[in-house]
């Protein structure tokens, strides 16, 4: 009788125990996954590397495990400024990016924002006991600034300070690492992390203030998303613990500047197109350009060419351009949001320029037939010399193409 009252007990104790698992599992299913935007090739701030996966994506991990969410990314790279983030985020494809710029400019009410996670920007570098602490300091020197950056807008004009353009925050590095330049004016994130990987810390860098120069970086949600964003605001107290060691393990240094966002931030300054999938391979390289249109591809098979050739290059022999298709309202379209998200920072918003040499109003006054040869031609080679960088793997043809339709859109008569 013990071993049969034993036997029950034990049966209505597993029985019991069974039920009420069945019950959490009925209450508490598996959370889904925070989906969070990233660039995979964009060091210090996120990688499709795990080894190194960067600030950002180690911000999120933190959050998702605060929150009790697995974390997963959708990639994409981050040339096109706001039309990454319309195409990813706000079409649904992630919950939130890291990295966004705390400002009412930056896609007005479609995105809201995080409290404030800490502010980014640029900074001098300079030789370690040669450390320079403002713009004032740089009297005489030669200074690497990137090209179509505020650095640049303040140090070009000065003619006692001879500026050393370079395409790219890498190139200025190397520039004042191979004695080309005294200094440099630079993002200082990307500084920071070359300083720390490719340079075993011989620069200082020494981060400045001022307008156009400073944003305070945010994480950014689709509107409808407030309940997501004040969750994630709960938790940043306790995440945000562990920024001042992420910061010195990607070189960002402990400290970084504070002062209010610049009107134009220049928070995302590489290219993208989303890449719909949650765990890519770390070899993963950029995606492949978009099918052109028909008569782009039609052209390319049949090797009919832009019959044009550009005016005044001094040879006028060059015939690369497939021919281009007509300007139709989408392709308009498209090509000026393109345009608009990157161009329009060298060659003013819908191409409105004074300057005539970079007014693109003009490229069939100045180039008759041959205009469209001649855009083919710069923006795929550059013109590196008249601080024209090469487009070419960060468009694709199919953009090449829309941003000449809207061009072509929009040509002066005189």
């Amino acid at each position: 009788m013990r071993f049969g009252f034993l036997e029950k007990t034990l049966t209505v104790s597993v029985l019991a125990t069974a039920a009420c698992a069945g019950l959490a599992l009925a209450e508490d299913p598996p959370k889904a996954p925070l989906r969070l935007c990233a660039d995979p090739a964009n060091l210090p701030f996120s990688s499709d590397d795990p080894a190194n996966p960067g600030l950002y994506l180690e911000i999120g991990d933190a959050i998702g495990k605060a929150l009790g969410r697995p974390v997963t990314h959708v990639w994409y790279r981050t040339y096109f400024g706001k039309r990454a983030v319309r195409v990813t985020m706000l079409a649904d494809q992630c919950d939130a990016t890291i990295g966004l710029p705390q400002s009412d400019d930056f896609m007005g009410p479609k995105v809201i924002f995080s409290k404030p996670l800490f502010n980014l920007g640029y900074a001098i570098i300079a030789p370690k006991g040669a450390a320079i602490a403002s713009v004032e300091e740089l009297k005489g020197k030669r200074v690497a600034v990137q090209f179509e950056t505020e650095p640049q807008n303040i140090v070009g004009p000065r003619d006692e300070i001879e500026s050393i353009t370079v395409l790219s925050p890498d190139a200025g590095m190397k520039a004042l690492a191979d004695g080309r330049a005294d200094a440099a004016l630079l993002w200082a994130p990307t500084a920071g992390y070359l300083n720390k990987t490719a340079y075993d810390g011989r620069f200082a860098i020494t981060p400045i203030d001022g307008p156009h120069l400073s944003y305070p970086a945010a994480i950014g949600y689709a509107k409808g998303s407030k309940d997501l964003r004040d969750a994630i605001d709960a938790t940043l107290p306790e995440v945000s613990k562990s920024f001042p060691a992420l910061f010195a393990k990607y070189g960002l240094g402990p400290d970084a500047p504070a002062t209010a966002a610049a009107d134009k931030p220049a928070v995302v300054e590489k290219a993208a197109v989303v890449v719909a999938q949650e765990a890519p391979p770390s070899s993963q390289a950029a995606p492949a350009p978009s099918a052109p249109p028909p008569t782009q591809t039609a052209a390319a098979e049949t090797g009919e060419k832009d019959p044009g050739k550009p005016a005044g290059d001094g040879t006028g022999e060059f015939d690369i351009a497939p021919k281009a298709p007509a300007a139709t309202p989408e392709l308009i379209a498209e090509g000026q949001e393109v345009f608009n998200g990157t161009c329009a920072h060298c060659h003013g918003p819908n191409a409105e320029q004074g300057v005539k040499k970079i007014d693109l109003r003009r490229l069939t006054l100045r180039y008759g037939d041959g205009a469209h040869n001649m855009f083919w031609k710069t923006v795929h080679e550059g013109r590196p010399t008249k601080g024209m960088p090469t487009w070419k793997g960060v468009f694709t043809d199919e953009q090449f193409t829309e941003i000449f339709a809207f061009l072509s859109s929009i040509q002066s008569t005189e």
